[in-house]
């Protein structure tokens, strides 16, 4: 196998870590694209990755980093900016030739979302499309790390509840380590996928209370879901200092949760990888250690 080199942004978030994992695994090498150096990106270098700090917003940084390499996985928090860190993104991809570029986007992008993030993401995935770089944009639905965020977390661990604005919407909650092997896989095997747009869900879809009974059924005590409304969820996601724009686009993607945007079961990790994603089982008790009292 010819050794190739692949540029992973977001290189010690959910997905970049597996993905700088699976890549090393088989034999690539891999550049991790880090904003600052610490305990983490230390981690990743003792892998055998090359770490290099720089920032999505700085079009230098960007060029730099992508100089030389295969393949690019593009990934970038929910906060302003995503668009022209896109546009950069796909100069820099396309000076370096690049043979793709995977770029992370939501299942909840569309041209007339609510989500000032989401409509970004869809912004961006044209930007990277009008650019002529071979791109495959992936859409994954809620992560299953999404149980582990404090907002989420806390109110399962104090009051055994789920609270949140869903209603009766559903999805298959997807967890980043199978996204990561997808992403991999994609990365080292572009051909076929290029120009697609790729679903990512988990391989069952439940509803709220069916999501509940699944931890509860690992951790060996009943969770209800409560469903709130967005009023109330919105006073207690600031309660976590969460950021304006964050806030906004997890109000305006609950209500598309409960329009059905978010529903859907995996048919596409399993058939690439040969590997079906992990239940939400499997991921709570993988994690049980979080949920404890």
């Amino acid at each position: 196998m010819t050794q190739r080199q692949y540029l992973i942004t977001g290189a010690t978030g959910k997905t970049g870590i597996h993905t700088i994992r699976h890549l090393l695994d088989d034999g690539h090498a891999v550049r991790a694209f880090v904003h600052q150096e610490d305990e983490r990106s230390a981690a990743l270098a003792k892998q055998g990755a090359e770490v290099v700090v720089g920032d999505l917003l700085e079009h230098d940084d960007v060029i730099r980093a992508m100089d030389g390499v295969t393949g690019a996985y593009l990934c970038y928090p929910v906060r302003p900016g995503f668009i022209q860190a896109t546009a950069y993104f796909a100069d820099a991809a396309r000076r370096a030739g690049v043979e793709v570029v995977v770029d992370m986007s939501q299942i909840s992008a569309r041209e007339d979302s609510k989500s000032h993030a989401a409509r970004d993401h869809w912004v961006a995935e044209r930007v990277l499309d009008w650019s002529g770089v071979p791109t495959v944009h992936i859409r994954p639905t809620f992560f299953s790390e999404w149980f582990i965020f404090p907002w989420v977390r806390d109110q399962i661990v104090q009051d055994n509840a789920i609270t949140l604005p869903y209603g009766e919407g559903r999805h298959a909650p997807i967890a980043a380590e199978d996204q990561a092997r997808l992403i991999a896989a994609v990365l080292a095997k572009p051909a076929g996928h290029i120009g697609k747009t790729l679903p990512l869900c988990g391989p069952v879809e439940l509803d709220q209370q069916q999501i509940a009974d699944e931890i509860g059924e690992v951790l060996g005590r009943k969770i209800a879901y409560r469903p709130s409304t967005l009023e109330q969820y919105r006073e207690h996601l600031q309660k976590y200092g969460l950021p304006d724009f964050m806030i906004q686009h997890f109000l305006a993607i609950a209500v598309d949760y409960q329009n059905g945007i978010f529903k859907g079961a995996d048919d596409v990790i399993g058939e690439i990888t040969g590997q079906a994603p992990q239940t939400v089982g499997a991921f709570v008790k993988a994690h049980r250690h979080v949920f404890e009292r």
